[in-house]
């Protein structure tokens, strides 16, 4: 690990002031992914601004159809909340499955969103529910948010402070962990709203991604045997020691399926 400057702001705006103050600083909000790649000297910044002190920034409400959490809310708080498993019940599944006990205990929903790994789960979720991500300077639409490889809408210095999710009519998500990380090879979110269907795949490609076949399929006839025959072309997806792309293809099509019979119970 290189040597840094620590810092702990007590503000949101004491936090923005930093990152934009030193351009090499790093924000860092739960740190599962900033602290190993630090251990490891892939990152070299000169300062880390803490998010963890930013108390404003945790919590879940209810607000009309949609449910809002804040960018410092862990996933265990989400895996449990009342007011989640209630509105969207898929989204509390998703976020008890992210990775172990320790992982969901530390990592925040705002440093997952904002990180943008392409295996991570959140991202489906966000997609999927065609939610609304809430920055300390303006409102971002989910198909607007996730860039590609690690890469987000994000401006240097620009802090998620909440996540907006509309509520579902029905909603699911199924993933292919990874055996020993839990991460997705791939993961779907499908989820049926009151503006229509959307299908977002995590984890098989760079960046989350959209299936518009299946979303026209699904908008017709929501059940598993309407995308049964959709075949989700290889090309460009994630080839690793774990799977090949042409796997994952093949997996997209069975965890979408599996996610549409769990909507549908």
């Amino acid at each position: 690990m290189y040597d840094f400057t620590y810092h702990r702001p007590k503000s949101v705006a004491d936090a923005v002031g930093l990152l934009k103050s030193k351009p090499e600083a790093r924000a860092m909000s739960g740190g599962m992914t900033l602290i190993p790649t630090l251990k490891q000297r892939l990152a070299r910044p000169s300062d880390v601004v803490d998010l963890g002190g930013l108390k404003e920034l945790a919590g879940i409400k209810v607000e009309g159809n949609n449910v809002v959490v804040g960018g410092m809310t862990r996933h265990a708080d989400v895996a449990t909340s009342a007011e989640v498993k209630a509105a969207i019940p898929a989204l509390a599944y998703l976020a008890g499955h992210i990775g172990d006990p320790q992982v969901r205990n530390r990592g925040t929903i705002g440093g997952s969103v904002a990180n943008n790994d392409p295996a991570a789960d959140y991202p489906g979720a966000v997609v999927a529910l065609n939610a609304t991500v809430t920055t300390n300077t303006r409102k971002i639409a989910a198909d607007d948010f996730f860039k590609g490889l690690f890469e987000t809408a994000l401006a240097d210095g620009e802090l998620i402070t909440s996540i907006s999710f509309p509520k579902a009519e029905k909603a699911a998500y199924v993933k292919f962990p990874n055996p020993a990380s839990r991460y997705a090879m791939v993961g779907v979110f499908v989820a049926k709203t009151a503006a229509g269907v959307r299908v977002a795949v995590t984890g098989a490609g760079a960046c989350v991604f959209r299936v518009k076949a299946m979303e026209e399929a699904l908008a017709k006839n929501f059940s598993s045997a309407a995308i049964k025959d959709i075949k989700i072309p290889f090309e460009g997806l994630n080839s690793d020691i774990h799977g090949s792309s042409e796997y994952r293809a093949h997996l997209v099509g069975v965890m979408a399926r599996r996610a549409v019979d769990a909507a549908n119970k």
